[in-house]
């Protein structure tokens, strides 16, 4: 069940700002939007703007959730020849959101790791993504990010680009990666994603394989038919995950310039 009301554990306070080179440092609760301090760091006060960033990410990992946690509405939309299965669902207000579920061959920590901590090297693995920045870091877990697709042969839609807040939690055996538009005084973005969500657990089979499920919520702008929309999404969470699997059977790989 989802927490009736979503708070931050810490108040005005987060643990200490750290590196996101490397592994990451997740946090662990029994609230997957709540992080949780830590007793050997400090912690330090948050200024208001990141303190911002913190709960909207919460706030899209919260919203996701329950989307994907109600079971009702959803239908199969597309079963790929690998067993991956895409379903869809109509939201209030007419938008159709997806969900992706795959079996991946790495364990919660190296996904997180390559779609999170090195989220901007994608673009040197998922040709669909031609540039990827992270903006703004605060602490480990929330980012703000710049994302421009790529115009690629096929893709319908068309390049896009996003300013996007990324937040990452780890409860128990699942790690949970949240996205959803930032606000912000800038411009009008040419899309905007979420709230959206990646939900990562370990396979109990005794392999390091994992449950890989993607919520992919998406408004593209601009004037494209539904119709269209709605097939090149599906299409996009296939590609990336092929391309995703691609990824973790390779060394790792230099960061975009």
């Amino acid at each position: 069940m989802l927490p009736a009301v979503v708070k931050l554990c810490c108040g005005i306070t987060y643990p200490h700002l750290r590196s996101m080179a490397g592994n990451s440092s997740l946090c662990e609760s029994e609230d997957p939007f709540c992080p949780s301090l830590q007793s050997d760091v400090r912690p330090v006060r948050l200024r208001e703007e990141e303190l911002s960033y913190v709960q909207q990410g919460q706030e899209a990992l919260r919203k996701a959730l329950e989307i994907v946690e109600d079971k009702n509405g959803w239908k199969t939309e597309t079963i790929q020849e690998n067993g991956d299965v895409i379903y869809s669902k109509v939201l209030p207000g007419g938008r159709k959101v997806f969900r992706l579920e795959a079996v991946l061959e790495a364990s919660p920590e190296v996904l997180c790791d390559v779609l999170f901590v090195r989220v901007e090297e994608m673009c040197r693995w998922n040709p669909s993504i031609s540039h990827i920045k992270v903006l703004r870091s605060v602490g480990a877990e929330t980012m703000v990010t710049h994302e421009v697709t790529a115009e690629t042969a096929g893709n319908l839609i068309g390049q896009r680009d996003f300013l996007s807040v990324r937040h990452c939690c780890k409860q128990k055996s699942r790690i949970y990666l949240a996205g959803n538009m930032t606000l912000t005084a800038s411009p009008p973005y040419r899309a905007e994603d979420g709230p959206t969500c990646i939900i990562l657990q370990a396979v109990d089979d005794g392999s390091r394989r994992s449950r890989f499920t993607w919520l992919l919520n998406m408004d593209v702008k601009g004037w494209l038919p539904k119709s269209i929309v709605n097939q090149a999404l599906p299409r996009a969470q296939a590609d990336f995950t092929k391309h995703l699997r691609r990824r973790l059977t390779v060394t790792p790989i230099a960061p975009c310039l």
